[in-house]
């Protein structure tokens, strides 16, 4: 049986975990903290909430894995088509034509913040490649997320062949491998896509220091979780990694009003620094 989550016991965690990484957990969360939570009392053999808090507090190990089991990862590839259709027929051509012209260095470095289980990544992968020869192109995408175990599945990059109708045919067929054997009902990314991704953890929260600045950053569907002064805290940090004239994408029910004050909108969750 899953042991009590008391009042204090849900503030205690709440508070800990919106200090840590951000996230908000409002009342309505509690039933979904029980029952996440309560799976690694069980494992651990802890009889209540409050001995796994002690536990989470004494080992950086387990708050890795209370904030992997906490967080949620939804998402699907080419999420989002308007930021796809916008990369495919405005973004990339001009980017591409202003190498041409010895305008730009051609190169094209990407960050996906919040990848979960890699389909964001893989599908700007997969758009970059269209437009790009990658022997002629500097191309990289950073992909970043706080949940280790999502990352674990994106590096994998397998997925069920149901996520295989996400993906149009002609894209399918040249960047993915269908599973045989032991791999049968599933897909896998091919090496092509797989050459231009890094993937690592990252808790945007807290102050971190990416290697560079980027052209592209996608950062969809996480600040939803943020409390409003924890937004304006990741976005600063995201914005600072943005080189001038970058586009930095949201999700469909995000947005920088109020937020942050430079970036200029261009279609309703694409913003022009």
């Amino acid at each position: 049986m899953t042991a009590e989550l008391s009042e204090a016991e849900f503030l205690q965690f709440s508070q800990f975990i919106e200090q840590e990484v951000g996230i908000h957990l409002s009342d309505a969360k509690k039933p979904l903290l029980v029952a996440r939570l309560g799976k690694r009392l069980r494992r651990l053999e802890l009889k209540t909430f409050s001995d796994y808090y002690r536990r989470v507090l004494d080992d950086p190990d387990e708050r890795v894995v209370m904030f992997d089991a906490i967080s949620t990862n939804e998402t699907r590839f080419f999420r989002e088509a308007k930021h796809f259709e916008l990369l495919d027929t405005q973004l990339l051509p001009a980017i591409k034509a202003a190498a041409m012209k010895g305008e730009r260095p051609r190169s094209l470095h990407v960050w996906s913040a919040g990848c979960s289980t890699g389909e964001e990544p893989y599908s700007l992968a997969m758009t970059l490649l269209q437009h790009f020869d990658p022997s002629e192109w500097d191309l990289r995408i950073d992909a970043t997320d706080l949940s280790t175990r999502v990352l674990d599945v994106a590096r994998a990059g397998v997925w069920p062949m149901r996520k295989a109708a996400e993906i149009p045919q002609p894209l399918l067929r040249r960047f993915m491998l269908r599973g045989t054997r032991t791999q049968e009902g599933t897909f896998k990314a091919g090496e092509e896509l797989r050459a231009i991704i890094r993937f690592g953890r990252l808790n945007l929260t807290e102050h971190f220091a990416m290697p560079e600045t980027y052209d592209l950053v996608f950062c969809r569907n996480v600040l939803i979780y943020f409390t409003t002064a924890m937004r304006r805290r990741v976005v600063t940090g995201l914005l600072d990694h943005l080189a001038p004239g970058g586009h930095f994408f949201l999700g469909h029910a995000e947005t920088l009003a109020g937020i942050a004050e430079g970036p200029r909108s261009v279609i309703p969750t694409v913003y022009l620094k």
